[in-house]
């Protein structure tokens, strides 16, 4: 399994060993069993959690992948896009130090390829159709599709089940413009297919794929601009949390361009000609080497037969399940980005646990009880969880905010990096999480502390009252659990507390 030596890829071709465990070119589907305690459709998180967790306490299951196994996480999103960007955090880190020349920027990001790829297929065991053969299941590659409300056919082969998980995923989604053909552009499926770095990128969309390859391929050496429909980037989140991850990009020298839309390209030579238009109605033009369009996620659900089966789903919104992730067939669940709002990869994870446990051993757990956190692995990150302030005023709920800000933190003080704050939504007049956002260094590992607090129902109070390591920037979240107790010291507790002083 090699390239030629001069290739950019290295001497070892880590694409066709990843593909070689997940994918491989050989594979012999096997006979299937008169019936399957689960059948699942779709080998990405969910799909394999799913699968692996019911062969775990003695189901028969298949599972039935027509791609990659893997799916999204490991080979176009979260696996090769963070290691892309801890590779372009060091360099950038860097920077100040060295005086680097285009052709060292792309030796530099080729070898971070090398590295992402090399790491990506060193992972890919997991996910592997060898892996999962030796848990019990029986592993089909190719197309699945229903026939009835209780049989799924897979090249040639049917299989009857009495449950079924639909984990099909999703895909990017690309807007209808002018121009906009296929090998034109990039989205995260083609991305880390690239050989060179581009020395331009315009990026179509604000939103975290579009933030986070921002800054990776910035980092790098590559001029880019954000082209953003809204008036700010991760218009999702807090407002002000948001605004400083947009800081950060504006100081690092990307370009913006909000409330702006794609409207048409134009290929040619090697260059990509993009036309926007403002808000105003105003025209505008940018040229670059290479385009990335980072609009949003569609699920798969065209030719899977849903429809023989009785399965209710909407080209846009994904497959209709309740809160037990029951589709309209009793029979049939879902998990993972088909038909979830939140398409995270943990979310995805603990969605198909749960859809286990309903399908399979009358769970009657729900959906909507789960707490979901969310991050973009930006510099600063961004990390949130539960409801912010916007969500909690258009839903009417009353909520008191407490923030601390890392410039007043020991730790952030002495390193030197006091971007950001930790700000938390409470419900009026008490201690109960509604929601919180960190912006800062390690902002998704300090968000899991208020993610156990929501799961637990452990208030913010209660939070001040557990001793952190000092210094850590996680003394941020007990500083807030302070803040809330100083708000119990009301009027009257005080003129009690000054009488009993002076009564000692």
């Amino acid at each position: 399994m090699t390239n030629d030596s001069n290739s950019p890829r290295g001497t070892v071709d880590w694409d066709a060993r990843r593909d070689a465990a997940v994918a491989p070119s050989d594979w012999v589907n096997p006979r299937p069993a008169d019936r399957y305690h689960l059948v699942v459709i779709g080998a990405g998180t969910a799909g394999l959690v799913a699968a692996a967790g019911a062969a775990g306490v003695g189901a028969r299951v298949a599972l039935i992948e027509q791609h990659r196994m893997g799916g999204d996480c490991l080979n176009t999103g979260c696996v090769p896009s963070k290691a892309l960007l801890a590779a372009a955090r060091q360099r950038n880190a860097a920077k100040p130090f060295d005086t680097p020349s285009p052709s060292s920027h792309d030796e530099s990001f080729r070898e971070a390829l090398t590295r992402m790829r090399r790491l990506r297929a060193e992972i890919s065991h997991h996910d592997s159709a060898e892996r999962f053969t030796g848990l019990g299941v029986d592993v089909f590659r190719g197309h699945a599709r229903f026939v009835d409300p209780r049989t799924i056919e897979v090249d040639g082969l049917k299989l009857k089940f009495a449950k079924a998980i639909i984990a099909s995923g999703a895909r990017a989604a690309v807007p209808d413009v002018p121009g906009l053909s296929p090998g034109s552009f990039h989205t995260n499926e083609s991305l880390f297919d690239v050989e060179r770095l581009p020395e331009s990128l315009v990026i179509i969309g604000g939103g975290p794929i579009g933030c986070e390859m921002a800054q990776a391929f910035q980092a790098f050496g590559t001029r880019v601009t954000v082209v953003e429909s809204g008036d700010r980037l991760l218009k999702k989140e807090d407002r002000d949390a948001a605004l400083v991850v947009q800081q950060s990009l504006l100081k690092s020298g990307i370009e913006l361009r909000l409330q702006s839309r794609l409207v048409g390209t134009e290929s040619r030579e090697g260059q990509v000609t993009v036309t926007l238009r403002d808000a105003d109605g105003n025209s505008s033009t940018l040229t670059a080497s290479a385009l990335l369009i980072a609009t949003g996620r569609a699920p798969n659900v065209e030719n899977m037969g849903l429809e023989q089966a009785g399965i209710k789903f909407d080209s846009k919104q994904g497959v209709v399940v309740d809160r037990r992730l029951r589709t309209t067939n009793r029979r049939v669940f879902a998990a993972g980005d088909v038909c979830s709002r939140w398409q995270f990869t943990h979310a995805a994870d603990f969605q198909a646990r749960l859809a286990v446990r309903n399908a399979l051993f009358f769970g009657r757990g729900s959906a909507e009880r789960l707490v979901i956190p969310r991050c973009t692995y930006t510099w600063p990150e961004l990390a949130s969880v539960g409801a912010h302030e916007e969500e909690l005023r258009q839903q009417g709920i009353a909520f008191d905010r407490y923030e601390y800000r890392f410039d007043q933190l020991d730790r952030s003080i002495l390193e030197g990096d006091t971007d950001g704050f930790v700000r938390v939504w409470c419900r009026r007049g008490s201690d109960r999480i509604l929601g919180a956002t960190i912006v800062g260094s390690q902002a998704g590992e300090l968000i899991a502390e208020l993610v156990l607090a929501m799961h637990r129902r452990i208030g913010l109070g209660q939070l001040g009252g557990s001793i952190h390591s000092y210094p850590t920037r996680g003394e941020a979240v007990r500083r807030l659990g302070d803040a809330y107790r100083r708000t119990r010291l009301t009027p009257l507790a005080a003129w009690m507390l000054r009488t009993l002083l002076k009564w000692q």
